[in-house]
């Protein structure tokens, strides 16, 4: 591969858009990054313009080439990451949204989903999906579309309608658009749709007749490194050249492999705007009894594909948002950290941030957030301090419906996204969960994870060796609390999350 030096990666975020371009030890050479606007019709709802996120990708990919003074020739390959399970329809001729991106927070679905759990419950198609029926997932956010945006059903039924999570949609505009995009998603943002059968591989079509779903409408599924590149980016389009799309996981999955988790056991988090831990079960999916989501880690080429299993928590960062934007208690996130450390303990207040419902373990959309045991010695410190530790609290209940669902004790946690860099946080983690946490070197995984899958798939590393070659610890957290102060805290938080339930009626 002489002269192609870097594998570039887009990372399409739920608040913010990057370009990554890595060379062949993992490192960032370049980085660009652009936020979009989050809309919020009514309460509940959350939105996104798909033609917005279009446009803020073509800008990053740009500036990260003009930064780097990277030409477009030593690019081998380019690979995509996303938020996962928002969801986007639009025409195939015009390339033109017929309603705005539906965003995984968004709850409008909860009416569709209780009423395709009258038959068979909750977890009615969780034996071939993995997943309970909630309102996270793409299936249900299309059903609506179908159901309240004029002439969309017809339009889907004639086959002029395109569905496709964020993934879709950029990979259709990087190798075209209305003039011969692909159409595909891969195996890890399928299988978050809740319409994608988990031992086949393929659309469930008594799913898609049950939601009434027309099946021309779907993007083809592949894996998430594939050696035949599915599409080339266009000369005409940001990166200015024909570089091969052949790359695609949904965020946390790619995070799982930029952390190369590749054996069975081994389990990451990542701190974004909510919390996703999953741990590598192997190649066999493990049904959950504790809450957890089955999904698709990763499928490399033509080999079988590899499962996770999955606590998603809903709001983790974006509380430390909602601190700074919605209350004014500062002006950058980085400042919770600041307002925590001027107090020694949470003053006995517990921050439930069940904004939209609570995900992992408890999968209640009844539940609303809450602050208790509020005193008049309560200061903005303490709320700050328990708006971190809502974090990790979150975590340990995912992390011991894990242990609990595949039988093994995790040793360790390895951590990247934004909040990795808060130090309170991470000690208190390592305290909380009673294992050490560890960041690696490079904390970017999720874009690191999208340029592996991109870079195995065109031979630019040769195989999971190379990668693990790569990755390297920047700072471990040991756990420093003794067991009675751990679970005293921890039944308090698990008693102020009961008190959540059954708010919404």
């Amino acid at each position: 591969m002489a002269g192609v030096r870097y594998i570039a990666a887009i990372d399409q975020g739920t608040t913010s858009t990057r370009c990554i371009i890595f060379d062949r030890a993992g490192r960032v050479v370049s980085v660009d990054q652009k936020e979009h606007r989050q809309i919020y019709p009514q309460p509940g709802w959350v939105e996104h313009d798909p033609l917005e996120i279009w446009e803020r990708t073509q800008e990053v990919i740009r500036n990260a080439l003009a930064k780097g003074n990277i030409a477009p020739e030593e690019i081998a390959a380019v690979g995509v990451t996303n938020q996962r399970e928002t969801t986007v329809v639009w025409d195939r001729h015009t390339g033109k949204p017929y309603y705005n991106a539906i965003v995984w927070q968004d709850t409008r679905t909860d009416g569709i989903c209780q009423q395709l759990a009258q038959e068979g419950g909750q977890d009615r198609f969780r034996p071939q999906t993995g997943l309970p029926l909630a309102t996270y997932f793409s299936g249900p956010k299309l059903m609506w579309l179908l159901e309240h945006v004029d002439g969309l059903r017809q339009a889907a039924e004639r086959g002029d309608a395109l569905f496709g999570t964020i993934d879709t949609w950029l990979i259709w505009h990087l190798t075209g658009g209305p003039e011969g995009g692909v159409h595909v998603t891969d195996v890890t943002n399928a299988s978050r749709t809740l319409l994608m059968n988990l031992h086949t591989l393929t659309w469930d079509e008594e799913i898609l007749q049950v939601m009434g779903i027309p099946p021309q409408m779907l993007p083809r599924i592949v894996p998430s490194s594939d050696p035949q590149p599915w599409g080339t980016t266009r000369s005409d389009g940001p990166f200015g050249a024909s570089i091969p799309v052949c790359g695609n996981l949904g965020d946390q999955q790619a995070a799982l492999v930029g952390q190369t988790c590749f054996e069975v056991g081994e389990a990451k988090n990542t701190y974004g705007t909510g919390c996703f831990l999953l741990l590598n079960t192997g190649p066999r999916p493990v049904p959950s009894q504790h809450g957890l989501l089955t999904t698709v880690a990763y499928q490399f080429g033509n080999k079988p594909a590899t499962y996770a299993l999955e606590g998603s928590i809903a709001i983790t960062g974006a509380l430390v948002q909602w601190l700074r934007d919605n209350l004014r208690f500062f002006d950058f996130s980085k400042h919770v950290e600041d307002y925590a450390r001027t107090v020694p303990d949470n003053g006995g207040i517990y921050f439930v941030p069940a904004f939209s419902g609570l995900f992992a373990p408890y999968w209640r959309s009844d539940a609303r957030g809450i602050i208790v045991g509020l005193t008049r010695y309560i200061t903005k410190g303490h709320i700050c301090r328990a708006a971190l530790e809502a974090t990790a609290y979150q975590t340990r209940d995912v992390f011991e419906a894990m242990e609990q669902d595949a039988g093994v004790r995790l040793k360790a946690l390895k951590v990247d996204g934004g909040m990795v860099y808060n130090e309170l946080l991470m000690q208190f983690q390592a305290d909380i969960l009673n294992v050490p946490v560890v960041r690696p070197v490079v904390a970017e995984t999720t874009s690191l994870g999208a340029a592996y899958a991109a870079g195995l798939a065109v031979g630019f590393w040769e195989d999971l060796d190379d990668l693990r070659q790569n990755w390297q610890v920047d700072r471990e957290w040991h756990p420093q609390m003794d067991e009675a102060t751990r679970e005293r805290l921890y039944q308090g938080w698990r008693k102020a999350v009961e008190r959540t339930f059954g708010w919404v009626e």
